[in-house]
């Protein structure tokens, strides 16, 4: 990738619509996003690689923007890897984190918002949908296919938290993905519809919980408004639970706060949890052909999302890595706890 060609990306505040794909004789122009210059991330930059901001379009229209992050003096067709998650956090978090360091080590990467979140586009805002957020990660390969640069054979994913589950699902879908790797994965429509480790799995609870966020759907119409579900708490309290804690101590503190991030301020949309209750994502995670790699912590709160999925994949290119005193929010940030070493190894494995 040219250097100059990357310099005047990363200088570019308003990109978008100067690209038009030609689809089934309708022309998807790109929606003006105005992207910041500035290196605004939560990790420092590394001079390894270089970076610089891109835009690309999903399959409902809405744009979505990306950190790109090439590595220094690479040149022909590369291996690439599409970054997004946590859920609630932006791409100037924790999947940045991932992107530079996975360019460090020689991949193409991008780290991108999800639709409604961050830079990216959608309205209104702070909205989630295990559809449309599945669509992100096909969206990326989309944009990674037609690359120059990038070896349409050769692309993988990898998302994090709630996006974890979301990469797993985009699997079982695209076809083009020949690695995913999941960390610290939560299933998003599991635990909107049965609470933590299945404890309000009752039709009773979830009857109630959807008269009351249809209640607000109601009251959120009236307004012209949509009310929020108000994020992390500014300090967690003694008695909540320590994943709550760990939650508030990343997306709180100087160490993950973001004011972009759903997870550090608003967070997402009251009513954006009802799309969750009734489309359960990974039906078909028994499908997937390509190599999946599952990393969680061992005493990770969710621990269990992970290792019941990895019970519904087949084949010997899937793979569980459980580390050792790991809890949830390690694998965001801890560079002692990420094993970069071994989703590295995995990558090379299956992208070659």
């Amino acid at each position: 990738m040219n250097r100059l060609f990357l310099s005047v990306l990363s200088c570019m505040c308003l990109l978008g619509s100067a690209q038009a794909q030609d689809n089934a004789n309708e022309t998807i122009m790109e929606e003006k996003l105005n992207l910041t210059c500035e290196w605004d991330k939560v990790f420092p930059r590394s001079e390894k690689v270089e970076h610089g901001k891109v835009t690309f379009h999903n399959r409902y229209g809405v744009t979505l923007a990306a950190d790109l992050y090439v590595p220094v003096g690479a040149s022909g067709k590369l291996p690439a890897i599409a970054v997004s998650g946590p859920y609630g956090a932006v791409k100037e978090q924790v999947s940045g984190l991932y992107a530079q360091t996975l360019a460090e080590r020689g991949f193409l990467t991008i780290a991108f918002d999800p639709s409604f979140t961050g830079e990216s586009g959608g309205h209104p805002r702070g909205v989630s949908s295990p559809d449309i957020n599945t669509e992100d990660f096909c969206a990326a390969v989309d944009y990674l296919s037609t690359r120059e640069d990038v070896d349409p054979e050769r692309i993988g994913i990898l998302g994090i938290c709630g996006f974890g589950g979301f990469a797993v699902n985009a699997a079982a879908i695209d076809t083009r993905i020949k690695a995913t790797v999941a960390v610290t994965m939560y299933d998003m429509t599991r635990v909107s519809a049965k609470g933590y480790f299945d404890a309000d799995d009752d039709p009773d609870k979830r009857y109630e919980m959807k008269v009351r966020l249809n209640a607000q759907r109601t009251e959120d119409y009236r307004s012209g408004t949509y009310a929020h579900a108000g994020g992390n708490p500014e300090v967690a309290p003694d008695d909540a639970p320590q994943f709550v804690k760990d939650y508030v101590a990343y997306y709180k503190t100087s160490r993950g706060y973001h004011p972009r991030s759903l997870g550090s301020n608003e967070g997402f949309n009251t009513t954006a949890v009802l799309s969750m209750i009734n489309m359960p994502i990974l039906s078909y995670a028994g499908e997937i052909r390509s190599a999946v790699l599952l990393v969680h912590g061992e005493k990770a709160h969710s621990r269990y999302f992970s290792e019941d999925t990895f019970k519904r994949l087949k084949g010997e290119n899937k793979e569980l890595l459980i580390i050792p005193g790991a809890v949830h929010t390690d694998l965001y940030d801890n560079l002692d706890k990420i094993p970069f070493d071994r989703i590295e190894a995995f990558y090379r494995r299956y992208l070659k």
